[in-house]
């Protein structure tokens, strides 16, 4: 079983990575999709199928449950699990599925280390962000710059961020297997504030996950 991570995180909390190695016929065979999560599968071609049916697969083992809970989509966009009471979020890149679940708001992303990144850091790097960058470790630091912002984005629900202008990532050190930062998403007289976590996954990914902070809440 390519279960890389389970792993608890904040008192109930946990996150999961998987690597995907399976057919879509795995997944297909394990998971009795409800007709919503059809409807949303029927959408999709290529491998993002795949990457879809493994997230859900990693959901429901992380869950503990019997029988298989329904993840569905608020009008946001936001994936849910039916009856619970966790916040969840669910990222993936080609060959890694990630998934995060807490009783508190929550954001995960994994993403492939590409060099890339560094033409669309304008479109997402404040100057204060920018200044915290040291040549050895650009590229993977712009990645958990960027990863964080995705977690924040999904992790306030509601869409309509800019990446500049509304979520705000506190300039840190880069640590070249893992760390941790803070980071708040303000919005009109409102202010979100969360911890962040990153990690880097076999030298090749950058996994990035949020909570929110509200002061008694620890990263593991």
């Amino acid at each position: 079983m390519p279960l890389l991570i389970h792993r608890n995180i904040i008192g109930e909390g946990e996150i999961g990575l998987w690597k995907i190695e399976e057919e879509e016929s795995f997944f297909a065979e394990k998971l009795q999709l409800a007709y919503s999560e059809k409807q949303q599968i029927d959408l999709m071609k290529g491998h993002r199928r795949v990457e879809w049916y493994a997230s859900r697969y990693l959901l429901h083992i992380m869950s503990g449950r019997k029988k298989r809970g329904v993840c569905l989509k608020d009008e946001f966009g936001k994936p849910f699990l039916l009856d619970s009471l966790f916040d969840i979020s669910i990222s993936h890149s080609r060959e890694l599925a990630s998934v995060i679940a807490a009783p508190c708001s929550v954001g995960i992303d994994i993403q492939r280390i590409v060099e890339k990144i560094e033409s669309i850091a304008h479109k997402y790097m404040r100057e204060e962000e920018m200044a915290s960058l040291k040549d050895e470790s650009r590229i993977n630091h712009l990645h958990v710059y960027w990863g964080a912002k995705e977690c924040l984005y999904k992790a306030y629900g509601q869409k309509k961020l800019d990446f500049r202008e509304h979520i705000f990532i506190n300039p840190f050190e880069y640590d070249v297997t893992n760390g941790t930062c803070t980071g708040y998403v303000m919005k009109g007289e409102r202010t979100f504030q969360f911890k962040l976590h990153y990690e880097v996954i076999n030298e090749e990914y950058i996994l990035v996950y949020a909570l929110e902070d509200n002061g008694d809440q620890r990263l593991a």
